[in-house]
């Protein structure tokens, strides 16, 4: 286990993940086969030659998915109750096959629950594409979100 507790957490950290991830094209292929998502921009490459990006775009519900769980063994890996919501989601640029993507999190919030046993903690996760640059020469930000998550507090995990 390598995730944090409750009382680990601080307001205003942010978390680095060292882990990343290659997205291939049978990653994309694969998760829009599982969730029934034909959406030809992610898998007709001469419908996706015509639009504006000219190639197709990887799934950004998958984009989103890999980016929670390379924030998990730095975050809530054996220490979670529950995810309660994923809020204001953006996806401020595409995702292409052949993005290599890191994840960094930032705590925002956080408090105990009513019975004191339990905490909620609130992160900005930010997903960047490390293989392309930005105007300031910075990795692009392909999706970001707030992920809220009820953690176990150390006092009360063995309960």
């Amino acid at each position: 286990m390598t995730g944090l507790y409750y009382e680990e957490f601080e307001v205003g950290e942010t978390i680095e993940h060292g882990k990343r991830r290659t997205i291939s094209e049978s990653d994309n292929q694969q998760f829009c086969d599982m969730t029934m998502n034909q959406q030809p921009l992610h898998l007709d490459a001469e419908f996706a030659a015509d639009t504006a990006f000219g190639e197709r775009l990887v799934n950004g519900l998958y984009t989103m998915a890999l980016g929670v769980g390379l924030t998990i063994p730095d975050t809530t890996d054996g220490t979670i109750v529950a995810n309660l919501s994923y809020d204001e989601v953006e996806h401020p640029n595409p995702t292409f096959h052949g993005d290599t993507i890191r994840a960094q999190s930032t705590v925002t919030d956080k408090r105990e629950t009513s019975d004191g046993e339990r905490g909620i903690v609130t992160m900005h996760v930010e997903i960047f594409a490390v293989n392309r640059e930005d105007d300031e020469g910075e990795d692009v930000l392909v999706c970001e979100f707030d992920r809220t998550a009820l953690s176990l507090k150390r006092e009360h995990a063995e309960d």
